[in-house]
């Protein structure tokens, strides 16, 4: 997708192996990340649900607008820290595959 003034989205599936640690404890652990691609920033790992320890989330207050992907809702870890992890619960047409899929400020690629 390109967006005017030459903002660039691209979503594509991975097969890398990501993990997600906080605290000492495991909460993600996937082999089928959405690899998200923007103009100016990182590549971000989008998550499927099923791959997330949703049970030690809690959904925050906070909501982000981000004019080429939607509405942002955070998640926290339940005891620790704050604003997490991100989803798109419904997302622009135009990225509709990282809906509900969680990204992670921590995200790293598993050896």
């Amino acid at each position: 997708m390109t967006a005017p003034h030459g903002h660039r989205i691209e979503i594509e599936e991975g097969t890398e192996h990501v993990r997600v640690v906080v605290d000492g404890r495991l909460l993600a652990d996937s082999r089928r990340p959405l690899l998200l691609s923007e103009t100016g920033y990182p590549v971000r790992y989008y998550l499927p649900p099923e791959d997330v320890r949703t049970d030690l989330l809690t959904p925050s207050d906070t909501h982000t607008l981000c004019p080429f992907k939607g509405t942002a809702s955070y998640w926290s870890l339940s005891d620790g820290p704050e604003d997490i992890a991100w989803a798109y619960p419904e997302p622009h047409p135009e990225v509709a595959r990282i809906k509900d899929h969680l990204c992670f400020y921590e995200a790293e690629l598993a050896e």
